[in-house]
Order: C-alpha cells, then sequence, then structure tokens
C-alpha cells in the first residue's frame, strides 16, 4: 500500500472518460488533490485530458498507472462491466479505490472486490456522490427530528435522455441497462432510510422495456420496493425520457420532504418540505457533491472515518440490482474476463 498518512491525495485515473472531468478533475482541484497519472485507450484523449486539468503524466496502460509507487488512489470511470476487474485489479496492487458505480457487474462480482478489500486493508468507495451533499443530509434529518413522521412511502425517480446508439451503456455485455446507469441511485436512496423504515427496502415487483436489438437491455425499469415497517417505495428509471428527472421524494404521516435533483444538486440545490405548518423551500448550496465525496474519501484514507459508501454498501445496493432485474424477467449483468493488459488497454 502506498499511503503515507499525509499530504494532498495521489490519484490515478482509468481512461478519459466524460464523467471524469466533474467527478474527480474538480474536486481534486477543489480539494488540493494531486492527478499524478492517467492511462486511456485513446492516448490522446489521455493526452487532453492530462493538459486540461493538470495531470502530471500520461502512461501506456491501465496496468502502469496501478503499477505506479506514487499513485495511492485509483479512480475508476470505465464501462460498468470494467468496474469489478480493474477494482479488483487496483486492490491487489495495494491501492485504494474510488469507483464510479455501478461497483461491479453483479452482487457476486460485487463480493469478490470486498473480500479482496477487506483482506488488503484498503478503502474502496462507491461513487454514490449523492449521499455526501448537504440536500440528502437534509432530507434523512427531517425524517430523522420526525418533522415528516412515519415513512409511508418514498418515490425515486431517476431518468434521462437516450444516449447514442453506440454508447457503452446499450451493451448487456457491458453491463448496461437503465437499472445499472440510473435506477442504482434510486434503490441506494431508499436503502438509505433503512434506520427509520424498520430495515432495508424488499423488492416485490419489477416491469421493463428492453432495448430494441439489444437483448436483455432495460431502456426503462420501474420497481415497486416495501421496507419492514410497511412503508412502500417506488423507483422508476428511464434512458429514453424526454427529460432529465433526478428527483426523490419522502412521504410521512405528518408530511413530505422531495429533492426535485437530489443525484445534481449542484443544478438545484432546493428542498421542498411540505407539512400542516405550511410549506417552505430549503436551499442547501450548490457545491458539487463530488467534492463532499472526495473530501469524505481523503479522511478516510488518512484513518478518519469510514465512509457510509464502501464495499459492504456497496454489495447491499448489487444485491437489490440483481433482484430487481429477475423480478423484471431480465437477467442480472455477466462479469467481464479481465485480459492481460495489452499497450493503452
Amino acid at each position: 500500500m502506498t499511503t503515507d498518512g499525509a499530504g494532498p491525495l495521489r490519484i490515478g485515473v482509468l481512461g478519459a472518460a466524460r464523467i471524469a472531468e466533474r467527478a474527480i478533475a474538480v474536486p481534486a482541484r477543489d480539494t488540493g488533490s494531486r492527478l499524478v497519472a492517467i492511462a486511456a485507450r485513446d492516448p490522446a484523449r489521455a493526452e487532453a485530458f492530462a493538459r486540461a486539468h493538470g495531470v502530471e503524466r500520461v502512461l501506456a496502460s491501465y496496468a502502469d498507472v496501478l503499477a505506479d509507487p506514487d499513485v495511492e488512489v485509483v479512480y475508476n470511470p470505465l464501462p460498468n462491466a470494467l468496474h469489478g476487474p480493474w477494482n479488483l485489479a487496483a486492490v491487489a496492487a495495494g491501492k485504494h479505490v474510488l469507483s464510479e458505480k455501478p461497483f461491479a457487474s453483479n452482487a457476486e462480482e460485487a463480493a469478490e472486490v470486498r473480500d479482496a478489500a477487506r483482506a488488503a486493508g484498503v478503502t474502496v468507495v462507491e461513487d454514490f456522490h449523492h449521499v455526501y451533499h448537504p440536500v440528502v443530509r437534509r432530507l434523512l434529518d427531517l425524517v430523522d427530528d420526525g418533522e415528516l413522521g412515519d415513512v409511508v412511502h418514498v418515490d425515486a425517480t431517476i431518468a434521462m435522455l437516450p444516449p447514442a446508439d453506440g454508447d457503452p451503456r446499450w451493451s448487456f455485455e457491458l453491463a448496461g441497462g437503465a437499472l445499472m446507469d440510473l435506477g442504482c441511485y434510486g434503490l441506494h436512496a431508499l436503502r438509505s432510510l433503512a434506520p427509520w423504515t424498520g430495515g432495508e427496502p424488499e423488492p416485490e415487483a419489477a416491469r421493463a422495456g428492453q432495448r430494441a436489438g439489444a437483448p436483455g437491455v432495460d431502456e426503462w425499469l420501474d420497481a415497486d420496493l416495501r421496507f419492514p415497517s410497511g412503508a412502500t417505495a417506488t423507483v422508476r428509471c428511464s434512458m429514453v425520457h424526454p427529460d432529465r428527472d433526478f428527483s426523490l421524494r419522502v412521504v410521512g404521516t405528518r408530511g413530505e420532504a422531495s429533492a426535485p435533483a437530489f443525484v445534481e444538486p449542484n443544478r438545484d440545490d432546493r428542498v421542498l418540505v411540505r407539512t400542516a405548518a405550511g410549506e417552505r423551500t430549503e436551499h442547501l448550496g450548490t457545491r458539487s457533491s463530488y467534492t463532499y465525496q472526495l473530501e469524505a474519501f481523503a479522511a478516510a484514507v488518512r484513518g478518519g472515518p469510514p465512509v457510509p459508501t464502501g464495499p459492504d454498501d456497496a454489495v447491499a445496493t448489487m444485491t437489490l440490482v440483481d433482484r430487481c432485474y429477475l423480478l423484471a424477467g431480465l437477467p442480472p449483468r455477466p462479469r467481464a474476463v479481465l485480459e492481460p493488459p495489452a499497450a493503452g488497454a
């Protein structure tokens, strides 16, 4: 393990994915972390990313990033099917890992990463960045302080415009699908309410629409769940929606609260509260949820409190994902086998 216990995080980046700018480059700048190295399948993209974001060096392959002794943290924004294999490879190299969601292709693979991280003594985090933002924390506080009463129902909608036809999110082999890419946010949000609903939600039914020409890949999926307390929940996710909708609503016996953009609080930081006392709007700040997350991750790596989105949490979410797929009549995503790395791989 390369952690020295002090100084800024030293981060290596696998690939130059679109998400990497806002998920790691901007938070690294905001927190004073170092982007030490990057590699990408397209060296030109890696070079461009390095120039734009001050990455110290461009390496020939992902394996070279893992082998770099100056890299202590690996950020993995690769296509979904490559999260599990490269998370395992990074853990084997003694690196801490910040993995894009979904954590792995399925729950079995997620458990393998969890067990490997535990054995290696490294910190591994799934990128459910919204958990760290005051918007989501405020929703949970409203439940905890009793203002909303007992939780009765929760609605989570995570929907977006369609990706391009050749996008990896439309590939079954690359672990694509609306539930993998979007619905996992909703399932995780429901799981966050477990302390006030008697425990984890249980899926009861699910429906999905498959992508034409892509068997097994869900364009949209709706799931109905129930908490041990009797509270119900619905998660709706879609990659063929006419607009962007990343909303969360919690209904209680005394009132309700909602966040119109709980996954993107930088875009809309409102929490809307309605009770018998009236209606109000609270603004919680548009600072990036990814920056809050990187601060918490850095603190954990440096010996501070553990993060709430670690490997145990990831396995629980992936288990729900797999169960929802089965209820919808679709198979969980297959795991990918990592080939021996080649130059630029």
